[in-house]
């Protein structure tokens, strides 16, 4: 194998496993680290400054961090089911523990006279002017609603989010100088369009939940439900109750929310009802978990037949019993295992069985192309559509995801837009801003605390069940208190202070590969990686986590690391007797918009470089 090049960003990038799986990158634990110090408005504003919506996001991410957390593959031996670092519930803590940081927030410079249209005031829009509007940009937000968020404000339950957490968050956006247009939906992309902006970004989300067309859905519709669209209810008061029998149709965080919602409004037998197997669902495992710890059973390989109704009257439900069966390629196909159909009755049904785009509001032959699917044509590193001026963000660009993605999506587009008006090619995308520092603080001490605690993940203290259950707006999740916040961020492995190898200091007398306690290190002779991953002292064998092997030494061996287990304990470090190891901080930040993302050439006339 070749000599691993760690001045590459991408390499340290990716064992820094958190954040390279966060859509928007989030230093992860520079944050944590900084939570362990107490210093909560420093860990906020990291925050704030990759995922915008801290507060909200502490709530309800998708945590796409924590299935990555190394914490969850190094200590089989210390619990039966490893668990990660609670990422996600440690960002809230940054929330609920800062100060007031409204001084903190970017100076907005002075309009450089280029005008940016945001259509929908949802997490990827809202994104964008976070990032536009400081530079100069006069950035409007278009929303049907009357206050910012989205779906943030219209689809998650006020038990999981509470409504003051997303007004501080959306208020630290729009108060950049940004204008919100209230209660004004766009109807037409070319009026649109012909207003004379700039740039048109749009991110209106996948408004339209799908419907399910069986037998019966027409004739009891008045007890049917699109679960969206009735979470959006429920949000702004219009529902208040529901029928004692509740069945929710789907496996997805919608029909989690659903669910619980519904046993809050009166439902006493509610059921989640799925075609699919538990372990197939696509809400999170926590979703599920909440449902369940909630008393709300989910019943799995059942097919929606017939909505059963007594003279328009909804009764019922039966369903077909399906079993899940997988070709040689690993596709499933359900099939029906004879038994005869199961009847659940009801008074209500909520279907939650997707979302999906829709655009009327826009002209097919305004110069947007949309593909079969109802979606735009995206150039997808740049979020630029086929008329070269709009871009999409969100769910409007690829379909339904998650609130991270959104903001994720807005942050590149912002960097296109603003590269697009300073006359740049959008798919030149700015690389990340890196440093590298050594943590070195004496002989055998480090500006971080390396000591690995044992300890196991700490639980989020809930709300009293006979509490939670009688309001839909009393908040479940109470959130770490300070001591139980230190506790679980003394779990974090500090996976971006790295171990950096000089192999020209180094005496090959094994010391470090005596002392490493997950039996990373090797010195051995070199070879394909194939060959070298089988020879280690512990075999390597996540291939997701590449090898560190260094240059050729003084006897010919090399040096290789396995990084997929690596503690970060800096052991290696302290025990080398020349310095060949050292233990350094890698941080990645991504570019954001503005002069750190341009190209170093003259800016169009009457726009500021």
């Amino acid at each position: 194998m070749q000599r691993t090049n760690i001045a590459n960003p991408a390499y340290f990038h990716k064992v820094v496993d958190c954040q390279y799986a966060c859509p928007a990158h989030t230093p992860v634990p520079e944050y944590i680290r900084m939570i362990a110090q107490r210093r909560y408005d420093d860990a906020y504003m990291i925050n704030w400054a990759s995922n915008v919506f801290p507060g909200i996001l502490g709530r309800t991410c998708d945590r796409p961090c924590e299935p990555a957390c190394r914490r969850g593959r190094v200590e089989e031996s210390n619990s039966k089911d490893p668990e990660p670092v609670a990422i996600c519930r440690l960002k809230r803590v940054t929330a609920d523990m800062k100060n007031d940081v409204r001084a903190r927030m970017p100076k907005v410079e002075p309009r450089n006279g280029r005008r940016i249209a945001c259509v929908g005031a949802g997490p990827a829009s809202l994104t964008v002017a976070r990032d536009l509007a400081p530079l100069g940009y006069e950035v409007t937000v278009f929303d049907g609603e009357l206050k910012a968020g989205g779906f943030i404000r219209t689809q998650i339950p006020r038990f999981r989010l509470p409504e003051s957490v997303i007004d501080e968050e959306t208020g630290y956006i729009l108060d950049l100088g940004v204008t919100f247009r209230a209660g004004e939906r766009i109807e037409s992309m070319k009026a649109l369009a012909a207003q004379g902006w700039d740039a048109i970004f749009v991110g209106c989300g996948a408004p339209r939940g799908r419907d399910l067309d069986v037998p019966g859905r027409q004739e009891a519709a008045e007890r049917i439900h699109i679960g969206i669209d009735w979470l959006a209810s429920v949000s702004f008061g219009h529902v208040t109750s529901i029928g004692q029998r509740v069945i929710v149709l789907g496996g997805g965080n919608t029909a989690m929310d659903c669910c619980r919602s519904a046993r809050r409004l009166g439902g006493t037998d509610v059921k989640v009802i799925v075609r699919s197997g538990f372990e197939e669902m696509k809400a999170s495992p926590w979703e599920k978990e909440d449902a369940q710890h909630e008393g709300i059973p989910i019943i799995n390989y059942h097919v929606p037949k017939e909505f059963v109704h007594d003279n328009g009257k909804l009764t019922g439900m039966r369903f077909e019993i399906v079993r899940a069966e997988y070709d040689d390629q690993g596709n499933r196909k359900l099939v029906p295992t004879g038994q005869p159909d199961a009847f659940f009755e009801c008074d209500e049904v909520l279907v939650a069985v997707g979302q999906e785009n829709a655009f009327p509001w826009i002209e097919r032959d305004c110069g947007i192309e949309f593909d079969k699917w109802g979606l735009p044509k995206l150039e997808k590193s740049s979020f630029q559509s086929t008329l070269p001026n709009v871009f999409f963000g969100g769910d409007a660009a690829f379909g339904p995801k998650n609130i991270i993605e959104a903001v994720a999506h807005g942050h590149e587009a912002a960097v296109s837009i603003d590269k697009l008006l300073h006359g740049e090619p959008v798919t030149n995308r700015p690389p990340p801003m890196t440093n590298l520092i050594s943590q070195k603080m004496g002989i055998h001490e480090w500006s971080y605390d390396n000591d690995t605690s044992n300890d196991l993940r700490y639980k989020v203290p809930w709300e009293k069940a006979e509490k939670a259950l009688a309001s839909i707006r009393v908040e479940v999740e109470l959130g770490f208190d300070a001591a139980t916040a230190f506790k679980e961020a003394q779990r974090c492995l500090n996976c971006d202070v790295q171990t950096v190898f000089t192999e020209t200091a180094c005496i090959e007398c094994d010391a470090c590969v005596d002392i490493c306690p997950m039996d990373c290190i090797t010195f051995t002779t070199n070879g394909d990686e194939a060959d070298l991953r089988e020879r280690l002292k512990a075999p390597a064998l996540n291939l997701a986590q590449d090898l560190y092997v260094s240059g050729g030494l003084k006897t010919g061996r090399v040096m290789v690391k396995d990084e997929d287990v690596c503690l970060h304990c800096g052991l290696c470090a302290e025990r080398c007797p020349t310095g060949a190891w050292d233990m350094q901080k890698f941080l990645l930040k991504t570019t954001p918009a503005g002069p750190m993302s341009r190209e170093k050439r003259a800016a169009p006339e009457g726009v500021p470089a």
